[in-house]
């Protein structure tokens, strides 16, 4: 049971009720109840999703494969279906197929990962875990990516985590039936 229904017209209004109806087009599902939740706080919807798409998009500084790396490691770690239900299907359309994505989900120990990989799932595992990253790992992780994309590893693994949170708080139903 959800704790808020993914609203309608009337809950989200014209401007956001327009958003969740094209995001559901985009994802091809009867509807995306993430925005049918989200987009009942009308203003704070559209803060929202500018942040999440220069994130999630062409704009970020990290590849679309290392930041979807990080997004499932968040989701498998919060156990949060619906972020990973998403972003499963959106890895395998940006280069992350399903025996990667098994090995994320297996761990930084996994065998097959490159070294860039290996220190993205550690660096989100200590993050999420523990609230930041040992130095350790910080510095291998800085041989791998610029500033700013250390930058953006922290927020985007932090969206992700809250994100993963307020889906499960919210308990938004998933979009598809599988």
């Amino acid at each position: 049971m959800t704790r808020i229904a993914p609203g309608g017209f009337r809950e989200l209004g014209p401007l956001n009720w327009a958003i969740a109806k094209a995001g559901a087009r985009a994802i091809r599902a009867p509807r995306f109840s993430l925005f049918n939740v989200l987009g009942q706080h009308r203003l704070l919807f559209l803060a929202f999703l500018p942040y999440s798409g220069v994130l999630l998009g062409r704009l970020g500084k990290l590849s679309r494969q290392d930041a979807e790396l990080v997004i499932l490691r968040v989701g498998h770690l919060r156990e949060c279906e619906y972020e990973l239900q998403q972003h499963r299907r959106l890895a395998r359309s940006r280069g992350v197929g399903a025996d990667l994505q098994a090995r994320i989900f297996e761990g930084p120990d996994a065998e097959g990962l490159t070294d860039r990989q290996r220190v993205l799932v550690t660096a989100t595992d200590e993050f999420v875990v523990t609230r930041g990253v040992s130095p350790q790992t910080w510095s291998v992780l800085a041989r791998h990516l610029t500033k700013p994309q250390l930058i953006e590893f922290c927020l985007l693994a932090a969206h992700y985590d809250g994100l993963a949170a307020t889906i499960s708080t919210l308990q938004v139903p998933l979009d598809f039936p599988d």
